[in-house]
């Protein structure tokens, strides 16, 4: 893997053609902005195609769509909005615009992702070698407004130099993830009824079934906003618990240890005797602020809402069927 590429590093003479597919759901307050970014995008326009799949939204999402390709067109950009309806989960809309596209590289981002403007030159640079098949952008957060966002930033929750240094495998998520075609011709798309860890699982198939290398391209950036409130983040935990125990299933991937009685209390001990003073003071001399006095008891309650999504949940029979080109 090599980190040290920087914006200013020159594309390699063959331009392959890209296609950038983005999973929708409810997500009018998010496509004006996304497609903002996407149209901002340096890379050559005619080597690039978008496709936006709605995923069976309940609200204007699909007319926003239809009204987005066609401000593209006037702009000579290429987008495509598609629907995916008979599966309620990201990975089925993800096939869906992979088999509409006709790209040499697949990218994948969010529709709550805001890619930089060289965001797909940097993540395709890396497939100037022919021994990579995959690549994985970093994902920084856009600036936070409340308390959970801002102590998110901090601990850098979404940063994909955690997940490109998993003690299984290296993997990106699919906020910020390229992958060459003839990799997935090889191993097969995502598992469509998967509803989280979808990522790690189709770039674990790619690395321990084939020859296909991982690169991480860190300057490829995109902003991903955080969440904002208690019920999204005991959401989000509650599925990184989930995506735990379905990649347990599928790939043998060791459980997170159960968070104790006993460890909760001494964390919390600790916290309150130790950690709680000495921040406390930092914060009265400016060397600190709230989001840092905070820190222990907001990671034990996502840590207690990871549990619980790993120990209630059981890998759908369905999960195990994956979609093919």
């Amino acid at each position: 893997m090599n980190p040290d590429r920087t914006p200013d590093s020159q594309p390699y003479p063959s331009v392959p053609k890209v296609s950038v597919v983005v999973p929708i759901y409810n997500g009018i307050a998010d496509i004006p902005d996304l497609i903002q970014c996407l149209f901002c995008q340096t890379y050559p326009k005619d080597q690039v195609e978008y496709l936006l799949v709605d995923n069976n939204s309940r609200d204007r999402t699909p007319d926003i769509l239809q009204q987005a390709a066609q401000d593209a067109k006037s702009q000579g950009i290429t987008l495509h909005p598609l629907t995916e309806n008979q599966i309620q989960s990201s990975y089925a809309a993800r096939n869906t615009g992979i088999k509409a596209s006709t790209g040499e590289i697949l990218a994948f981002t969010d529709a709550d992702c805001r890619p930089i403007p060289q965001w797909l030159s940097l993540l395709v640079q890396p497939f100037a070698n022919p021994k990579i098949g995959l690549v994985v952008g970093e994902i920084s957060a856009l600036p936070g407004k409340t308390l959970l966002e801002k102590h998110a930033e901090r601990q850098g929750t979404l940063t994909q130099k955690h997940t490109i240094e998993h003690p299984f495998c290296p993997y990106g998520q699919t906020a910020n993830l390229a992958i060459r075609r003839q990799a997935l011709q090889e191993v097969g798309l995502f598992r469509p009824y998967m509803t989280t860890g979808g990522d790690a699982d189709i770039c674990w198939r790619i690395q321990r079934q084939t020859q296909w290398q991982l690169d991480f391209a860190e300057t490829a950036i995109v902003q991903h906003r955080h969440r904002a409130n208690l019920q999204e983040f005991r959401s989000q935990w509650q599925r990184y618990g989930r995506s735990n125990k379905y990649l347990h299933e599928l790939h043998g991937v060791e459980l997170q240890p159960k968070l104790t009685a006993k460890k909760t209390f001494y964390l919390l001990s600790r916290w309150l005797l130790k950690e709680f003073p000495i921040t406390s003071g930092q914060i009265f001399t400016g060397k600190a602020s709230f989001v840092d006095i905070i820190k222990t008891p907001v990671n034990l309650y996502g840590a207690w809402y990871r549990d619980l999504g790993q120990h209630k949940t059981q890998l759908d029979e369905k999960a195990n069927k994956i979609d093919w080109l």
